[in-house]
């Protein structure tokens, strides 16, 4: 038996689709892992704050006799503060990082007077990593182009270096996605009786300003006055902010409301999910997109904006404009395959599952393993 390669994973913010994240790599990537995290809550403090910590951390572990073949992090980390504190111990680590999301194209309401730090973390974080993954494509393109714009306004010196460097140790590796409640809850895409009555729409994204509640519902209080008549299920994770259109909506949409809200269980996500023939999307901010994946594992057709991440994920018949919402959303509506042939969706998220993904992970985190030998000095 081959010795397992020794991969530590830091994740300052272990939540959400991050902890998911490594959740699945650690399931389907036959590594030996190490889970270092602190909890989700304040991502800038931990950016700004979780290195030294880390460090002290992967420091204790090393004075006990551990050793790790490689490090795996998000960008909530300032790898560039990390690797510095852990050479002053003698440790050097190969670090990969992988990019869910970067600061560059991550959009704020209200113009932060602190953002660039953030977007100055992100690029240091990739200037001092060996490798990077991004999540999509778009997510790489965004983070190139916040970088390109950032150093053409630095005075004196040039950095436009840096950029061929990042380029040169970058990759896409779409994010596993676990479709097991799903797929458990719906044994076959096809197994379900005829809707008899009316198709039902599903939106399950966060309730915040970037998924753009907004157009969504004021698209289908339009639909709801011209038909056709229709179902509807609303989820996502709420925060004890949120826009004030949802209480709006659950109000005037209330006799076309099957569930409206969060699902506490991922069972109950996926049951809701597999009542629903038709996805939709109106984020104006997303990296990837899991929620829609989710629910076209479950066979509903996606409709999805013709911008971001969803440009590569999705062709142009389940793209829509700008201004063309509800025009599209009728159209889809009428356009829905029957139920026997609810299988092309299922099969159409399969490449985003962990069983699809796993091998380009495995052989990413190995080709992390064989930068320069890592090291560890002992002082004591």
């Amino acid at each position: 038996m081959t010795d397992q390669k020794r991969i530590l994973l830091a994740e300052p913010y272990f939540g959400g689709s991050h902890r998911d994240f490594l959740a699945g790599l650690q399931a389907h990537v036959d590594m030996d892992f190490t889970l270092l995290t602190l909890p989700a809550r304040k991502w800038k403090m931990r950016m700004q704050t979780a290195a030294p910590w880390l460090a002290n951390q992967i420091t204790d572990l090393y004075q006990r006799g551990q050793r790790f073949d490689g490090l795996l992090c998000s960008t909530f980390l300032d790898l560039a503060v990390l690797r510095t504190l852990l050479a002053r111990t003698g440790i050097n680590l190969p670090a990969g990082v992988y990019f869910h999301e970067n600061q560059f194209a991550y959009p704020g309401r209200i113009r932060d007077p602190g953002y660039f730090q953030f977007t100055n973390i992100n690029w240091t974080t990739a200037l001092c990593a060996d490798l990077l993954a991004f999540n999509s494509r778009f997510n790489f393109d965004a983070f190139l182009a916040g970088i390109a714009k950032f150093v053409s306004r630095v005075p004196d010196i040039s950095l436009a270096g840096c950029i061929q460097d990042i380029k040169a140790k970058s990759t896409v590796l779409y994010p596993g996605i676990d479709f097991s409640a799903i797929d458990q809850s719906q044994p076959s895409a096809t197994g379900r009786p005829c809707r008899k009555n009316r198709p039902v729409v599903v939106w399950n994204h966060r309730w915040e300003h970037d998924k753009d509640p907004d157009s969504f519902f004021s698209a289908m209080n339009d639909l709801a006055k011209i038909g056709p008549d229709f179902g509807l299920i609303v989820l996502g994770q709420q925060f004890r902010d949120q826009p004030q259109v949802f209480a709006r909506a659950r109000e005037q949409l209330g006799r076309h409301i099957i569930h409206f809200g969060y699902a506490p269980n991922r069972d109950q996500y996926a049951a809701l999910l597999g009542q629903a023939d038709l996805v939709v999307s109106t984020a104006r901010h997303e990296f990837f997109g899991i929620s829609v994946l989710e629910a076209v594992r479950a066979g509903c057709r996606p409709l999805v904006p013709d911008r971001l991440s969803y440009v590569e994920l999705y062709p142009d018949r389940f793209r829509y404009q700008d201004n063309a919402l509800v025009q599209s959303l009728v159209r889809a509506l009428a356009e829905l395959p029957a139920p026997d042939q609810r299988a092309r969706y299922h099969h159409m998220a399969a490449r985003y599952g962990w069983p699809f993904v796993a091998q380009q992970y495995r052989d990413w985190l190995d080709r992390l393993c064989g930068q320069p030998a890592a090291t560890f000095l002992d002082n004591s």
